[in-house]
């Protein structure tokens, strides 16, 4: 009787192969969910829905905003606000999360406002922004800021006061000192909900920006809807909100490619 030996180890190239067709097997379900979702959109306007345009119409429309040149300018102002305001709101959550999880001291001093604003919609603070900071570009920007500093802030913190004690004890016991242990085990530790409080708070921000643009704005894809709105051109509409959604999608899955290579070392489903 001859005996085999079954390993579990896989070869690179297997592990490689096996990750690519999860990929592409992901990707093929991501197409056909999109397909599905047209076709229901098409199904429920030929039953004469008041009020809804047709994919085709929508598709129309944007073709004819593309070529003017108008969908790119929108979609661009709208990008740069969102980008500037969630990337200073992420700059200041995490080294504020970080020291509230911490240092005991600092929690005390600044949750209580942190909570405190929380229960604020950041779109109640439009008013109070346009007063003191006028209407040009800073109000927009510091409204996507705090949505997507108020989301993030508290993710990071639950990063660091959930973190094994067991971790940081073993740390001490090797001797680690303070600076170690924090660079070591608790920003690694808290990468996960870091990174979950950064989908978090870009989804914040682009829910925020249509209001944002509000504020005495000339372009972007916000203003657009609210210009659309006036005359009733619900295509106009679906193409903004299209095009934020896209946009939305491509900047969480950049965030996602970003999270897979910094917790690389977590086991993934």
């Amino acid at each position: 009787m001859s005996l085999s030996i079954v390993t579990t180890e896989e070869k690179p190239e297997t592990v490689r192969q096996s990750l690519l067709s999860h990929s592409f097997g992901m990707l093929a379900v991501n197409a056909s969910a999109i397909v599905i979702g047209i076709l229901l959109w098409a199904f429920v306007t030929a039953q004469g829905v008041v009020g809804l345009p047709t994919p085709l119409a929508v598709a129309k429309q944007a073709v004819i905003q593309a070529q003017s040149g108008l969908l790119l300018s929108d979609a661009i102002s709208s990008l740069g606000r969102v980008f500037t305001g969630f990337a200073l709101g992420i700059m200041v959550a995490i080294p504020v999360g970080f020291l509230m999880g911490w240092y005991r001291l600092a929690r005390g001093i600044i949750e209580p406002y942190v909570q405190f604003f929380r229960t604020i919609p950041p779109l109640a603070i439009i008013p109070l922004a346009i007063v003191t900071m006028g209407i040009d570009e800073t109000p927009k920007i510091f409204v996507i800021f705090l949505a997507s500093f108020l989301s993030s802030v508290v993710a990071t913190y639950q990063g660091v006061v959930n973190v094994d004690k067991t971790l940081v004890n073993a740390a001490r016991v090797l001797g680690a000192n303070d600076f170690t242990i924090f660079r070591r085990v608790i920003v690694p530790a808290s990468l996960p909900y870091i990174m979950v409080g950064v989908r978090i708070g870009l989804g914040s921000s682009w829910a925020t920006v249509v209001a944002a643009e509000l504020i005495a704005a000339q372009s972007g894809l916000g203003f657009r809807m609210q210009q659309a709105q006036l005359y009733y051109d619900l295509p106009t509409i679906f193409v903004s909100l299209i095009a934020i959604g896209i946009l939305g999608l491509i900047m969480d899955r950049i965030v996602q490619a970003i999270d897979a290579v910094l917790t690389a070392w977590q086991e993934k489903l």
